[in-house]
């Protein structure tokens, strides 16, 4: 189907290549936190290595918080898939360190790397120019914090600010500079990665629940500007998952997110990137501006 190439073509092809869930004590809150850093395991790892090949050869992909977390697995599959990767993040030792074992496993014509801070518009600006020659097909604004665990009477005007900045802001700012790219071609993808908490609303996460919120507004609006145009916008809504971010939350702030989950375990980030991949291949042809969930059934619209 891939019928809109781009120089992005030139890319090789890579190869293939118990949780307890009652509300507990401080012991099963350590445990909790321990989870967050991989040190409580789940059967779905076993998945990783069955998954399916998604088709995304000659596709070039940017990836916002590509270093780590969601980003990074996100990165991985695409690499799994075919695509060529550009990686953006602001932490420029995680972002070499990222690349480098990327390219150990996928080889270095695939990836590219750029330190960039999606909160300031010029250096985005900066960054998507760098690559008109080669092309964006493909943008996952993955990019997020999380912010302190306080009622909003309480919380620091600076810390909100931050969270808005590079939330919502930062996604804002990479979607209107890599459009540019994509409109000329009447191709692209963008995925944006709002959160439960968008549509619920988590007690004493004021500042991320807003701005997760603000994300699924700006993919409902960007959706049905680039309707027409071969663009599809969509935005996935995660329940927690055990992802660096957890380091920013209270161990009490990580158990609620746990009890709220019927599925009774936190989701794995290889899990969303299979279905933000999805979302990026031309198989996702008839849905834009839309909002899929992976909550483990917590969500209930």
């Amino acid at each position: 189907m891939h019928q809109n190439r781009t120089s992005a073509q030139r890319y090789i092809v890579p190869p293939r290549s118990n949780h307890p869930h009652h509300p507990v004590s401080a012991i099963m809150c350590s445990a909790l936190w321990n989870s967050t850093h991989g040190e409580i395991k789940t059967n779905n790892n076993d998945k990783k290595s069955n998954m399916n090949q998604l088709d995304m050869q000659g596709r070039h992909a940017v990836v916002t918080g590509g270093a780590n977390g969601l980003g990074f697995a996100i990165v991985t599959r695409m690499l799994e898939s075919g695509a060529g990767v550009t990686l953006w993040d602001r932490d420029a030792d995680a972002l070499n360190k990222a690349a480098n074992e990327l390219r150990t496993r996928f080889g270095s014509e695939v990836i590219n790397t750029d330190v960039v801070d999606v909160t300031n518009h010029p250096d985005v600006a900066r960054a998507a120019k760098a690559l008109a020659t080669t092309g964006i097909d493909i943008a996952v604004n993955a990019a997020g914090g999380a912010g302190p665990n306080m009622p909003l009477w309480e919380y620091p005007v600076d810390a909100w600010q931050q969270v808005m900045s590079v939330n919502i802001n930062g996604t804002f700012n990479v979607c209107r500079e890599v459009v540019p790219l994509m409109k000329p071609k009447n191709y692209g993808r963008i995925v944006n990665i709002a959160s439960v908490a968008g549509k619920e609303g988590n007690p004493n996460a004021s500042a991320y629940s807003a701005s997760k919120a603000a994300v699924i507004g700006l993919t409902k609006s960007l959706g049905k500007e680039l309707a027409s145009s071969g663009i599809a916008v969509n935005c996935v809504t995660p329940a927690a998952v055990r992802t660096p971010i957890f380091s920013q939350m209270s161990p009490e702030h990580i158990q609620f997110m746990l009890s709220k989950i019927p599925m009774a375990r936190f989701g794995l980030p290889e899990e969303i990137a299979a279905m933000v991949c999805w979302l990026c291949t031309e198989d996702c042809s008839f849905s834009t501006g839309a909002v899929f969930d992976m909550s483990g059934g917590r969500a209930t619209y």
